[in-house]
């Protein structure tokens, strides 16, 4: 499997996983598992063998999904975070103790965005992606993009003392309910481009 083949199915396994499973007419467990002999048996995946899937989880660099096997020894897999489907709740670690740093990565166009509409939204995720650090930090696998141009800096501090709740996903994604699917500027610390220089939030 080369790498562009790798990357197209890697998109299709997360869209299925994370949106597309119920559509699909795959058995979705509670914790966001599907049988992968189910999941290789649509016509999407044609071709696709369980020692392709596995390649594909063991070397993802962003840990998006996670395989295991069952009581039966039958094989599951499923995405770590990023669900839009609202029967999924994956084991999550909750977060107590504000991190050091709390970044969500986006773009200028989409800052914009933000601003006018007050705040982070989930949009038709179950929660709102952050990292625990800049994309080029080591310990970062996944939950920000290396492409953004614009670096929100969370103030988890004061957001848990108003109660907000967040957690960390198995690989390392720091995700939030914020208020009812909206994390607002209250909780912004600061808004940088990717070389630091601050970026206008009185707009």
């Amino acid at each position: 499997m080369d790498k562009k083949e790798e990357v197209r199915l890697s998109k299709l396994i997360s869209y299925i996983l994370r949106h597309g499973a119920v559509k699909e007419k795959l058995e979705l467990l509670p914790d966001g598992y599907i049988r992968v002999d189910d999941l290789l048996a649509r016509p999407k995946l044609k071709g696709v063998s369980l020692a392709m899937m596995q390649h594909l989880v063991d070397n993802n660099d962003k840990q998006r999904f996670a395989m295991i096997k069952d009581e039966q020894g039958q094989w599951l897999i499923r995405a770590n975070q990023g669900h839009s489907l609202r029967q999924v709740h994956v084991d999550m670690e909750p977060l107590t103790t504000a991190l050091a740093t709390v970044i969500h990565g986006t773009t200028l166009d989409k800052w914009v965005k933000i601003q006018a509409t007050g705040g982070l939204s989930r949009m038709n995720r179950n929660h709102i992606h952050c990292a625990a650090g800049l994309p080029e930090d080591a310990e970062v696998k996944s939950g920000i993009r290396a492409s953004c141009n614009v670096l929100i800096y969370i103030d988890m501090t004061k957001a848990l003392q108003d109660g907000i709740q967040f957690y960390r996903s198995s690989n390392g994604v720091i995700l939030t309910d914020g208020v009812q699917g909206k994390l607002a500027l209250a909780y912004f610390s600061k808004v940088v481009d990717r070389q630091g220089n601050p970026i206008d939030t009185t707009k």
